[in-house]
């Protein structure tokens, strides 16, 4: 039984086709997820969870090449590509990231993996309410709540998103790690729109390779430093995803990182 990582991944998308094979420096940004998850203290197995389409058949086979668990399963029904996942991979903790952050700081995602454990919750994330740059999103959970919900939830939005069964049951302890707010929930370090893969070019060519492991807190200070990287993308900020979080009920918060200087 392990803690496994689970990056679901696809080719496809309506905004910006292709994003996670776009390059950024010297790899693309699927490597730059699954590399800093890589990272992730306690984590055993970094799986990539690709839709088991023809369209994505070449993802898959760049991902093993790259060295990681590839697991395949339905491409709308993401909540069951990620219990298969979690089958395929003999796992007993789950850690979900989406492969669309090339920028997911690992130590964030260690410190939301012990509050799991330390808090006695049953489920555990760093976005209730969002005080991260958005990008920097993880959730951890046991795999038996993620087979359970693959069984009860029913909703077209849970299948698809796979979390909001957990983060609304009214059965489950929740727990989240609190960001450091500031402002800083405001950036936006995911691929999303032209504006976001910009961004994170920018960042690369402004930091060098050294982008592949900064920091949360010093890429944070480095925007906040920086006027064009600060705005490159601020009219893409998700307002709903800045309020959504705070409706769930938690059981227990902690606060991490000290706001950007």
């Amino acid at each position: 039984m392990s803690f496994a990582v689970i990056v679901q991944a696809r080719t496809g998308s309506s905004r910006l086709p292709g994003k996670i094979l776009e390059m950024l420096g010297a790899k693309t940004a699927l490597e730059r997820c699954l590399d800093r998850c890589r990272q992730i203290p306690g984590a055993d197995l970094v799986v990539a969870a690709i839709p088991d389409i023809e369209d994505d058949d070449e993802l898959a086979e760049f991902a093993a090449d790259k060295g990681y668990f590839v697991s395949r399963g339905s491409e709308k029904d993401v909540l069951s590509r990620y219990a298969r996942a979690a089958r395929e991979a003999d796992a007993e903790t789950v850690m979900r990231v989406t492969s669309d952050c090339p920028f997911i700081d690992p130590q964030i995602c260690g410190e939301t993996a012990q509050l799991l454990a330390s808090s006695r919750a049953d489920y555990a994330c760093n976005n209730m309410p969002p005080r991260f740059p958005h990008g920097l999103d993880c959730d951890i959970f046991p795999a038996a709540l993620l087979h359970e919900a693959d069984r009860k939830a029913h909703d077209p939005y849970d299948r698809e998103h796979v979390t909001p069964w957990l983060r609304t049951n009214p059965n489950l302890v929740r727990a989240a790690l609190l960001g450091p707010g500031e402002g800083g929930e405001r950036l936006r370090w995911t691929l999303d729109y032209p504006e976001d893969l910009q961004l994170c070019r920018d960042i690369y060519a402004a930091l060098g390779e050294a982008a592949a492991t900064v920091s949360a807190p010093a890429l944070i200070r480095f925007c906040m430093d920086n006027a064009h990287l600060l705005n490159a993308n601020e009219g893409r900020v998700d307002e709903a995803r800045l309020t959504a979080g705070a409706k769930a009920t938690l059981t227990t918060a902690r606060k991490t990182l000290e706001p950007a200087a």
